[in-house]
């Protein structure tokens, strides 16, 4: 794409401030991983997260969000589906409130972490390795 077109085009989506605006860390296994929330969920909707352990089979983690949840609580509400759908392979918790910290336990092999989808606009999601 010619660079000088690559401005108004940036510009454009973020003057739309719909969407979730996503930062994904390279997708490389480790013991923990760090997902922090920003901004404010404008409609209903879900956020899925995928982990994958080293050798093992992917899990689809799907969290509901109500409109206008704050980054504290949907960091609760992910907080919370996590550790029913992951079990005692791993410890996850909140940090600063608007954290989720998920590391494995005992002999649990390390992890990627990524967005796999999301249906709400105006939350922003960054995922990175701890």
């Amino acid at each position: 794409m010619n660079r000088s077109r690559l401005g108004p085009v940036a510009a454009a989506f973020a003057a739309l401030g719909v969407g979730v605006f996503a930062t994904i860390a390279q997708a490389d296994a480790a013991g923990k991983w760090r997902i922090a929330f920003g901004h404010r969920a404008a409609n209903d909707g879900t956020i899925t997260l995928r982990i994958s352990p080293e050798g093992g089979v992917p899990v689809d983690v799907e969290t509901k969000i109500p409109a206008r949840s704050g980054a504290d609580k949907v960091a609760k509400a992910v907080r919370d589906s996590l550790k029913v759908s992951l079990g005692e392979g791993y410890h996850v918790e909140t940090d600063d409130g608007e954290d989720v910290v998920i590391g494995r336990t005992g002999k649990t092999p390390k992890f990627e972490l990524t967005l796999a989808s999301s249906t709400l606009t105006g939350l922003e999601v960054n995922i990175r390795r701890e």
